[in-house]
């Protein structure tokens, strides 16, 4: 009779634990994307060694905007890793860097770019976006390989896995 209650016991684990699983790749294939940030490209934004959590489901009824901190495939196809970039550019538009500073489409003003933490440095561009196209760079933008220096600038709006939204290693904190 033991037995029975032993076996029966057992059987309830397993089937508790597959569940379990199951339910952890369902929800990590089609709800988060999570990452390691390799590079200090997003500094001091997003540090090197990070770990962070974005959203697969963000873009389901919007589209990506300016300033959003997204989680992408490269569009070069030269690195497994996903990349971690902010939202400067967004399709139809022209980018121009001048004096470190951003310009969109011949405007006077320049960007509000209050993450940016050092003064970025340097002239790039014009860019123009395709459509379906997204122009990055990284917070880090005098320490940054992204839109400016690509050979494939621009990263296809397939291309984007997710938008960021949680540092949640080394110290948790949301990102805007």
């Amino acid at each position: 009779m033991n037995e029975k209650k032993l076996v029966k016991a057992l059987l309830s684990w397993v089937k508790t634990l597959m569940l379990a699983v199951l339910v952890g790749v369902i929800v990590n294939t089609t709800l988060l994307a999570s990452a390691h940030v390799v590079s200090g490209s997003m500094e001091n934004t997003i540090m090197t060694d990070s770990r962070v959590m974005g959203l697969r489901v963000a873009y389901l009824f919007n589209e990506p905007g300016r300033f959003d901190v997204i989680l992408f495939n490269s569009p070069n196809n030269d690195s497994p890793v996903p990349y971690v970039k902010r939202i400067i550019g967004i399709p139809s538009e022209k980018v121009e860097i001048i004096n470190g500073k951003i310009f969109i489409d011949d405007s006077n003003i320049p960007l509000d770019d209050y993450f940016i933490k050092e003064v970025a440095q340097g002239n790039a561009g014009p860019f123009f976006v395709p459509e379906g196209c997204y122009f990055v760079l990284g917070d880090n933008r005098d320490g940054s390989s992204d839109s400016r220096h690509w050979e494939n600038r621009y990263v296809p709006r397939e291309y984007i896995i997710g938008r960021l939204y949680l540092i949640y290693f080394p110290s948790p904190q949301m990102l805007d």
